[in-house]
């Protein structure tokens, strides 16, 4: 005989009204840890203009020039890709240059991927992220999407700088956050410390197409 347990206590309202709360608060936390919603750029039709704005790492310093990763997401795309990149180029500099070709090419979509001079220079990281701001609402004030690329900081535990997170976040913005951090940690995809070989580029290229397709619905 089993024991005996004493009576179920009956749900009140006061009781079903707090489970009702755990349970809505246990599926907020859910989607916000594991089902984040993509952020959205318009549809780009074959041919649409990219503007891939950066530094070495999108002039592709450390591979031929057909390796860089705006000519491998040209191919795998069939977007026009303009390759936009200045090897050695400060954030300061990026902004300062980003309007004449915002005008020149007037472009759907814009790939940043800029900072990564700061760091080495160890530039204030707060001027550096008002610098990504302001091209980014340039890019909007032309008419351009953005998809943001994070550059990671080097040190013992490299990741991507956080405001490139907040700068993501407040503009919703299309992030990658992981793909150049997982290269530029892995020796064989390096052509030198900072830099990708071709294959690391070409992985680069793939990640952005995936983003891409993904933000527009794909």
């Amino acid at each position: 005989m089993k024991p005996n347990s004493g009576p179920a206590i009956p749900l009140t309202p006061i009781r079903l009204l707090i489970r009702s709360a755990l349970l809505l608060a246990g599926l907020v936390l859910f989607s916000l840890l594991g089902c984040k919603t993509p952020e959205r750029i318009a549809p780009l039709a074959p041919g649409a203009v990219v503007l891939a704005f950066g530094d070495s790492l999108t002039y592709g310093t450390g591979a031929k020039e057909e390796a860089s990763y705006p000519a491998v997401l040209q191919a795998l795309t069939g977007f026009t890709v303009v390759n936009a990149g200045v090897p050695g180029e400060i954030s300061a500099e990026g902004l300062r240059r980003l309007p004449a070709l915002l005008k020149a090419h007037r472009p759907q979509l814009v790939v940043l991927c800029h900072g990564g001079n700061d760091f080495l220079r160890r530039l204030d990281p707060r001027q550096t992220e008002a610098n990504l701001q302001k091209m980014v609402e340039l890019a909007r004030a032309h008419g351009a999407d953005v998809v943001l690329v994070g550059v990671p900081q080097f040190g013992l535990f490299p990741r991507a700088a956080p405001f490139y997170e907040s700068v993501a976040e407040k503009h919703r913005l299309p992030y990658a956050e992981e793909i150049l951090t997982d290269i530029l940690t892995e020796r064989s995809l390096k052509s030198d410390p900072i830099h990708p070989n071709a294959e690391g580029y070409r992985q680069l290229a793939e990640a952005l197409t995936a983003l891409i397709r993904k933000a527009q619905g794909g």
